[in-house]
Order: C-alpha cells, then sequence, then structure tokens
C-alpha cells in the first residue's frame, strides 16, 4: 500500500507509482542506441503541450555541451518546451567544437521526429568525459525512441533505466494531491550514485507536473527544493559538468497553490535519497542533523560540512566510534561554533554532552553504527535554526568501481 502524507494545511500528498509517467501529457521512451555495450542508454520524454521550464545547473566551470546547448534553448523557447533528450554512457564533455555540433544535432533530430523546433529540446548527457558521442548509434536510438513514447510506469521506468551510469536501480518518484477539487501530479526520475558533492547540481533529474503557473513560479520553487534536497547529499564530494536539474508544467498566469511546493519538495528529497542510498558502494545511510543552529546558514554548512568529510565516510564504513572525525569535519566549517555548547546523539541517544563528556562507551556507539541507516545530531546550542543533510560511507568498493571506471 502506498504511503500518505498528510500536511499540517491539511492538504494530503499521496505517493503514486510511475515518476514521471504518471503525470497527464507526456510520453516517455527509453532503448539500448549501442553507446553502452548492452544496457539501455538513451531515454526521450516528449510532452504533449508545449512548457515552461526551470533549471538549476552544474556551478562547475567546465560544463559540458549539452548543459549549454539546453541554457541557449531555454533562453529562447523557455516558455514553450515540448521534450528532453538524456544519453548515458557518454558525458559528450570536454569535446570541444564536436561536442556542440553534437548537442545541437541531438536536439535537432528530436525536433524533426516530434514536428517541433530543435529550441524547444533540452538535450542532457551524463557518462565518460573527452569521449565524443557516437551521433549515428544515437541517432538510430532517437528513431526506436520517437517510435515508442507511451505514457504510464512502464516507459517512466525505461527510460529512468536509460540515464542510468554506475546506478545500480532507477530512481523514480511521483506525488498527487488536490486543489480546488481536482487531482494533480508532481513525477520524477533521477540518475546519481558518483560524482555526487553537496553543490548543485550533482546529478541529472528531470521533474514535471500538470499544475499550470508561470516559468518565474516554477523557477523560484525549484531552486528552492533543490536547496532542501540535491544540495544536502554528498556521496563523495566530486561535482560533474554534466549535471542539471530541469523541471516542467503547464503554462499559467498564477503562481502554483502551496501543495505544489509541497509535493515537488517531497520528489526532490525522494530522489536526492535514492542517490545517497544508491552511492557508488555504499553500505551504509548518514542522515545528518544539525540543530540549535545561529541561522540556516551556518546550520546547512556544519551539516555539509560532516557529510563531504571523506574521514567520516570511511568511519561510518569501518563502524568506527571515531566522533571527533565529525567533530572536526563540523569545526572546519569555521561559522563561529561555540566549543562548549555542542552535544552529539547517535540514533538519538546522547553520545557527547557538551563538548566534552563521551556518554555512550566505544562498545555502544559501535553497536549503533552497525545499523545501515544511521542518523546523527550535532546540537549546535546556540540558536533555534536547523538543517538536515544526507550521504553515505566510502567503501573499498568505491574505490574498486572508480578505478576502472573506463576500463
Amino acid at each position: 500500500m502506498l504511503a500518505q502524507f498528510v500536511l499540517e494545511d491539511d492538504v494530503r500528498l499521496v505517493a503514486v507509482r510511475g515518476g514521471l509517467g504518471a503525470v497527464p501529457g507526456i510520453r516517455l521512451a527509453g532503448v539500448h542506441s549501442g553507446i553502452k555495450a548492452r544496457k539501455r542508454d538513451l531515454a526521450l520524454i516528449a510532452f504533449d503541450e508545449p512548457q515552461v521550464c526551470a533549471a538549476a545547473v552544474t556551478t562547475n566551470e567546465i560544463k559540458a555541451a549539452p548543459v549549454l546547448v539546453s541554457a541557449e534553448h531555454l533562453a529562447a523557447s523557455g516558455d514553450a518546451m515540448r521534450a528532453l533528450v538524456c544519453n548515458s554512457g557518454c558525458a559528450n564533455a570536454c569535446t570541444g567544437e564536436r561536442g556542440d555540433r553534437d548537442a545541437r544535432a541531438t536536439a535537432r533530430q528530436a525536433a524533426a521526429l516530434l514536428d517541433i523546433l530543435p529550441a524547444q529540446v533540452v538535450v542532457a548527457s551524463t557518462g565518460v568525459i573527452g569521449v565524443p558521442l557516437p551521433m549515428d548509434r544515437l541517432q538510430r536510438g532517437l528513431e526506436r525512441c520517437a517510435a515508442q513514447l507511451e505514457n504510464g510506469g512502464k516507459s517512466s521506468h525505461d527510460a529512468a533505466e536509460a540515464i542510468m551510469t554506475t546506478d545500480r536501480v532507477p530512481k523514480l518518484s511521483a506525488y498527487s494531491f488536490y486543489h480546488g477539487g481536482k487531482k494533480h501530479v508532481v513525477g520524477g526520475i533521477a540518475k546519481g550514485s558518483g560524482m555526487i558533492a553537496p553543490n548543485m547540481a550533482t546529478m541529472l533529474a528531470f521533474i514535471a507536473t500538470d499544475v499550470p503557473m508561470s516559468r518565474d513560479a516554477l523557477q523560484a520553487e525549484l531552486l528552492a527544493c533543490v536547496d532542501e534536497s540535491f544540495n544536502m547529499i554528498s556521496v563523495d564530494g566530486d561535482m560533474s559538468t554534466n549535471d542539471a536539474t530541469y523541471a516542467f508544467a503547464p503554462a499559467g498566469a498564477d503562481a502554483p497553490p502551496p501543495a505544489f511546493g509541497r509535493a515537488l519538495r517531497q520528489v526532490c528529497l525522494d530522489l536526492a535519497q535514492a542517490m545517497v542510498a544508491d552511492g557508488e558502494g555504499a553500505t551504509k545511510t548518514l542522515t545528518m542533523h544539525v540543530t540549535g543552529a545561529r541561522d540556516a546558514e551556518q546550520a546547512r554548512a556544519v551539516a555539509r560540512a560532516v557529510i563531504n568529510s571523506n574521514l567520516v565516510k570511511t568511519a561510518l564504513f569501518g563502524e568506527d566510534p571515531n566522533w571527533g572525525r565529525m567533530i572536526a569535519a563540523a569545526g572546519a566549517a569555521r561559522v563561529g561554533l561555540d566549543p562548549d555548547t555542542w552535544s552529539l546523539l547517535l540514533n538519538g541517544k546522547i553520545w557527547v554532552e557538551r563538548g566534552a563528556i563521551e556518554a555512550l562507551s566505544e562498545a555502544e556507539a559501535h553497536r549503533e553504527l552497525e545499523l545501515h541507516e544511521i542518523v546523527v545530531e550535532l546540537q549546535l546550542g546556540v540558536g533555534d535554526a536547523r538543517a538536515t543533510a544526507w550521504g553515505c560511507d566510502l567503501s573499498r568498493d568505491y574505490v574498486r568501481i572508480n578505478a576502472s571506471y573506463r576500463t
């Protein structure tokens, strides 16, 4: 039975299956085009009606061709987008003029197949950097995608599989709610398990809704949700050249109802936490609460510093109750901690009090760290603000996977 969430204003979010495929007016396909040896590697998402599109893209100074070309398309047609193409297995990054031509050619072919304008197509890529796209394979794959476009959960699952790189599982999320007597849906798919750092963007995510709104309103909602979700996760502290989140909605003059923002936030949180759980080689997840902070900025900075620490990650993998690594990471954020007021909790149990008094024995803490899902709370004791971040451990398998990523 699917979970239900009752919100503070009595608006109920209902989790539904299918990710993007649960949103009316969307057709999807995911195929194997030959970019990868065997697995699906090309996804096509088509919208029955023009959509406003919002974006949050990588802050890396080296941006891949699809990120740059999509930015141009959004500048030209951001109030009337009609499709998105994403390939995996090749990032089309650091590929010079050819990479730019290939990204534009991808948009042109998708547009021709769908009878729309090239500037109405968002393009995205993920995979190995410095390798050109095999355009002959991609073009044949796009033809198959266009022929297989369908509504529903099966096609959404295929598309989610097609954008995976080292991911072990596809990532989908969707929620419905009622507003003004009408049912609405927010859904999304995403990929991400490595090169994940808590600084947007950290992955690829494609989200859509049937709630009409202006592009400015969607952009504001997306950035707010990204800041609480994708910007607050870490697998390995690395940031890619290709990462982006794109959100689509029918054009409308009004701002969306509050329930939309809550549904969008929940979809983003689901997808972000799924990336952490699927981190390359990960065996444990860490939920890091920072409470009692002076302000939100301090809380966020400390939470992100802890989850991004490789020393914390390796201690989690080894189930080593070395709380000093967490405190050192928190202090390294350099946001004005008081060394005498903080306390640390492990899975709800006091671990360290008032900056020095160890309340859990090493054996007790080790038993708590044997769990797969670990929750740590750092109470700063200097205010009322709070923030939450999510991370995972860093294992031997992470090294193995990334030591042979290309070979």
